[in-house]
């Protein structure tokens, strides 16, 4: 289990939302502390860095937002963070530096560390992307069973409880996601590893690791 663990993941010093997660053995964990961390922590951000919209949103002034994006509840979004046209952030969300949130994309109660990007047509729900993660355009993150029951990791042969109903996916650091993949609750993504568009996946895969549209795992340079 040691490789789902936040460490095991991220580089911490790439978020803002470093101090939180660094709480945390596995980093679900600080998916339901997502909005009270933002209300504590936006307390104490600059004045002079960051703009406060409202209750509780807080804007880089550096940060590019477009006129049609559109932002609810709690958020941070930090220095050079882009907006771009039909944006939503759906509240309890950290846009890491230099990420992206693009056209018609949707972000809930989530973590994205600097750089990430979420550019063209994507869905993330209660997930944590990771330093440089990129989803492909259309990649969608599931973050509700069918069933409606509480999402396990599958880890090899055996499943980790979470406790939580809504899970969608955590991606390491520098994961690669095709166009149109879909990504099930409680998929975890391993530092470095590519998924093929179209891909259907669930479950924990390896860092470093390519996961092709049929299921098959290959270690990079295999």
């Amino acid at each position: 289990m040691d490789r789902l663990t936040t460490k095991k993941l991220f580089s911490l010093e790439n978020t803002i939302a470093g101090s939180l997660l660094n709480k945390t053995v596995y980093p679900w964990e600080a998916i339901p502390k997502i909005r009270d961390y933002i209300l504590l922590l936006g307390e104490a951000l600059d004045v002079r860095e960051y703009e406060r919209v409202g209750e509780c949103v807080y804007i880089s002034r550096s940060a590019k937002i477009d006129k049609s994006a559109r932002i609810e509840g709690a958020c941070i979004i930090c220095k050079g963070a882009t907006l771009r046209k039909g944006a939503y952030l759906r509240g309890n969300c950290i846009i890491g530096e230099g990420s992206v949130v693009g056209n018609s994309s949707e972000i809930k109660n989530s973590i994205l560390f600097n750089y990430a990007q979420v550019p063209h047509f994507n869905y993330v729900g209660d997930s944590i992307l990771g330093f440089k993660a990129h989803l492909g355009a259309g990649a969608k993150i599931s973050n509700l069973k069918s069933d409606k029951s509480n999402v396990s990791i599958k880890f090899n042969n055996e499943r980790l409880k979470t406790d939580l109903k809504k899970l969608g996916a955590i991606l390491g650091d520098n994961v690669e996601i095709g166009c149109n993949a879909v990504l099930n609750p409680g998929t975890v993504i391993g530092k470095g590893t590519t998924v093929y568009p179209l891909s259907c996946v669930r479950g924990y895969v390896s860092e470093n690791s390519i996961y092709k549209v049929n299921g098959e795992i290959v270690r990079k340079g295999e």
